[in-house]
């Protein structure tokens, strides 16, 4: 049977959520497909998002931006690290091929860790990037005055382009520099709306709006403890921040998939994110956001949301406050247009099947 080798960053969950539904598909459709997954994700995100049977191989091969929470980005501390990264680049990339050659894939799927792209290259082997951003673009976005930034972004930009193909999944960055970019269509796992079972669970009242706080995969601790109470306003958060209160309930106490709360939620709350933005607009959920600042994906992000869904931003001086309740008004009042497909998924199955 075909061997698909798959690599993912593990910076946030997004990259795993375009991945899964991709990997799943190619599943289902190739009866008997090895998959390997090699990324430093969870398991238990692997297991909950992959509807199929893989082999995991804990490893991380690159490490995106250093953060110093959920939207604030250490650039500084970024440069080093990819200094430290880059050395003695030629050796690295050989040593990966090798490890490659071992496993003997058909094929690599790379989202998007630029390393097993050169990797494969040098080790004779198909290999095809996926993402809506590329690591190379941000880099030089945050490190284009550090004094080795030329070199690293020149060895980053070969790696991704020396892969058969990079699909670039929208709503995406330009990647200008890209010479194999193909665009598809968004990648969303869309759930089903729970929103009985949740009511009844929580015991909502008819007027009730229930509001999903999500981060997306990276840890941005919130003092909600000291929010104000907005009436009919019920806030589903994570079970990690351990607040008690009548107007908040953990996601985890709804016994759900994080999709399924989502389609059921009347907004969610969240940082501009591939994974968040795109299952909001094609389950038609209205976004309240908070900046990530200078991060460059966050202008095609939210301009690809306003398109297709109805979102607003938040201060993050309104969002630390708690003082949400004109701009969910607001959100609230805002019309919505006809949500996206997902059909990114089927696009990049083809093409990937095409391959094997």
């Amino acid at each position: 049977m075909p061997h698909l080798l798959v690599d993912i960053s593990s910076h946030g969950f997004g990259h795993v959520g375009q991945t899964a539904p991709v990997v799943s598909e190619m599943a289902r459709r190739i009866h008997g497909l090895h998959i390997t997954l090699r990324t430093a994700a969870p398991l238990f995100l692997l297991q909950k998002s992959f509807h199929c049977d893989f082999q995991h191989i804990p490893v991380a091969f690159d490490f995106g931006m250093k953060m110093a929470n959920a939207v604030d980005v250490q650039a500084e501390e970024s440069a080093i690290a990819y200094r430290a990264f880059h050395a003695g680049w030629e050796q690295k990339v050989e040593r990966e091929a090798h490890a490659m050659r071992a496993l003997k894939p058909d094929l690599l799927l790379a989202n998007a860790p630029y390393l097993p792209l050169a990797a494969a290259r040098a080790a004779g082997l198909r290999a095809v990037g996926m993402c809506s951003l590329n690591w190379a673009d941000i880099y030089r976005h945050y490190c284009v005055g550090d004094a080795a930034s030329r070199k690293i972004h020149a060895q980053m930009l070969d790696a991704y382009n020396g892969a058969e193909c990079f699909l670039k999944v929208q709503p995406a960055m330009p990647m200008p520099d890209l010479s194999n970019a193909r665009n598809i269509n968004p990648i969303a796992r869309t759930g089903c709306n729970q929103r009985g079972r949740i009511a009844e669970k929580l015991r909502l009242g008819e007027a009730e709006k229930l509001v999903l706080l999500s981060m997306g995969g990276m840890e941005f601790r919130i003092t909600v403890e000291r929010w104000p109470y907005l009436p009919d306003v019920r806030w589903i958060i994570p079970q990690g921040w351990q607040v008690q209160r009548n107007d908040m309930a953990s996601f985890e106490s709804l016994g759900l998939p994080f999709g399924d709360v989502l389609a059921s939620s009347d907004a969610v709350l969240t940082k501009p994110g591939y994974g968040t933005f795109a299952e909001t607009a094609c389950a038609g959920v209205p976004v309240l956001y908070v900046s990530r600042r200078d991060w460059p994906e966050q202008p095609y992000l939210v301009q690809w949301l306003q398109q297709h869904g109805a979102c607003l931003e938040v201060q993050r001086e309104a969002l630390l406050a708690g003082e949400l309740g004109n701009a969910l008004d607001q959100l609230w009042a805002m019309p919505k247009p006809p949500a996206p497909a997902p059909s990114g998924i089927s696009e990049a199955a083809d093409y990937l099947a095409a391959l094997l």
